[in-house]
């Protein structure tokens, strides 16, 4: 049974104002196990968790005929790590991050801390989407594994991959839970209700879109780390839809929709977290409107990626007849298909992406840049490299539709920070 527990707080700090070195009473959320509970959901949220999960597969199947999945996979997965960085005070643009990533390939040393550490990030989400198989489970461990991962580098790494050992909390003051907007459960019930997640997520009960929206969400709840409680359970969802093979390829941004709603997103989370026996109205209601909502989300992220993907078809059909004659397979044609993926690269990266030598490689670079599809920059120690304007261009668009509650920031503002609006490559 969901219950608050009444605990005391007692501040070891030294430093804060006297108020906030006050003793005082809070309460702790502690949510029913997942295992234990049964979900029954209405008919207008089947029907949605159904529609989501043929959007998400739709996506996955026409990909393939379309783009180059994989290039899409990398870029969606960056355009996530991106944008939730951005939500937590990473604040980096595409062409930035793009260019810190190139000098990493070469091996130099970068002083770009905090491009180097959403690079963390989107490591921890393609080692999280490779790590999970269809049909494979999900243990405590490669959730604790995701979480080192996303920390490694920075400033709170010591509590990388650590379930946490004290009380958090979200909200009110940074120094007590007294004034707290909700406090998760007490630490010492943290192994306990992350055992009973990570063997939800292994189940096969539930449909997959309702089962990812239910673990998303008890994730939340739970808040079983210092630090990167968000990131975590962004991967979370990527891992499940990827077990359950409604996503082999392609994981839409879902994360980014429910971020961009963040006002409905808490207040679906809120929902979520009743109080009393599992079975009462107060507790399915709840269920069913975040799960409701996180399907909706789901449709809105798989139209966003599409989109995008037929935005990259469009530049590389212009590209294409600026170029003329592209014989198939040349490693022009195999850069060309390449570029949505890998916007920004170096000759040797380039020969490496198309599996060509580093002379087909440097040709087609060439023809590139004489088209004005490539501009050659300089990174690092004078290293030469080449970008692809008009994708970092798109790219940064989808960070801005992403953000837009509306999908389109010219009727409907960002509802969080954005990267300004790019010029147009011409």
């Amino acid at each position: 049974m969901s219950k608050l527990v009444r605990r005391r707080w007692t501040s070891d700090y030294s430093e804060p104002a006297q108020r906030d070195r006050r003793p005082c009473d809070y309460e702790a959320y502690v949510p029913d196990r997942l295992l234990d509970r049964g979900f029954t959901f209405d008919g207008p949220v089947a029907g949605a968790v159904t529609e989501a999960e043929a959007a998400i597969i739709r996506l996955n199947a026409e990909a393939q005929s379309l783009v180059d999945t994989e290039a899409l996979a990398r870029i969606l997965l960056r355009a996530e790590a991106v944008a939730s960085s951005r939500i937590e005070g990473l604040e980096v643009g595409a062409r930035r991050l793009l260019h810190a990533e190139i000098i990493r390939q070469l091996d130099q040393p970068s002083s770009d801390v905090t491009a180097n550490e959403v690079l963390g990030n989107i490591d921890a989400m393609v080692f999280g989407t490779q790590a999970v198989g269809h049909g494979d489970p999900i243990s405590l461990d490669l959730v604790l594994e995701i979480h080192q991962r996303l920390l490694a580098g920075s400033r709170l790494e010591i509590h990388g991959g650590q379930l946490r050992r004290v009380q958090n909390w979200i909200g009110g003051s940074s120094y007590n839970p007294c004034s707290a907007a909700f406090v998760p459960p007490p630490e010492g019930l943290i192994q306990e209700l992350m055992e009973d997640l990570v063997a939800f997520c292994s189940d096969d009960s539930l449909p997959a879109v309702a089962q990812a929206a239910i673990a998303h969400a008890q994730f939340e709840t739970i808040h079983p780390f210092v630090d990167a409680n968000g990131r975590t359970g962004r991967v979370l969802i990527h891992l499940i839809l990827r077990r359950r093979g409604l996503a082999p390829r392609v994981v839409p941004p879902i994360s980014l929709i429910l971020a961009t709603w963040a006002s409905d997103y808490i207040t679906g989370l809120q929902r979520f977290r009743y109080r009393g026996p599992s079975t009462s109205r107060e507790a399915n209601h709840g269920a069913n409107q975040w799960i409701d909502q996180f399907s909706t989300a789901c449709i809105r992220a798989a139209a966003d990626a599409a989109s995008f993907e037929q935005r990259t078809l469009s530049i590389e059909a212009d590209w294409r007849a600026r170029l003329g004659s592209v014989r198939a397979r040349s490693a022009t044609d195999l850069l060309l298909r390449a570029l949505p993926g890998a916007p920004v690269l170096t000759v040797p990266g380039a020969a490496m992406v198309i599996g060509r030598t580093f002379p087909a490689a440097n040709n087609a670079v060439g023809r590139l840049v004489d088209a004005g599809i490539l501009k050659q920059v300089t990174l690092g120690r004078r290293n030469r490299a080449y970008e692809a304007p008009e994708i970092i261009t798109a790219f940064t668009d989808l960070e801005r539709r992403l953000a837009s509650p509306e999908g389109n920031t010219r009727t409907s503002n960002p509802s969080r920070r954005v990267p300004l609006r790019p010029r147009r490559a011409h």
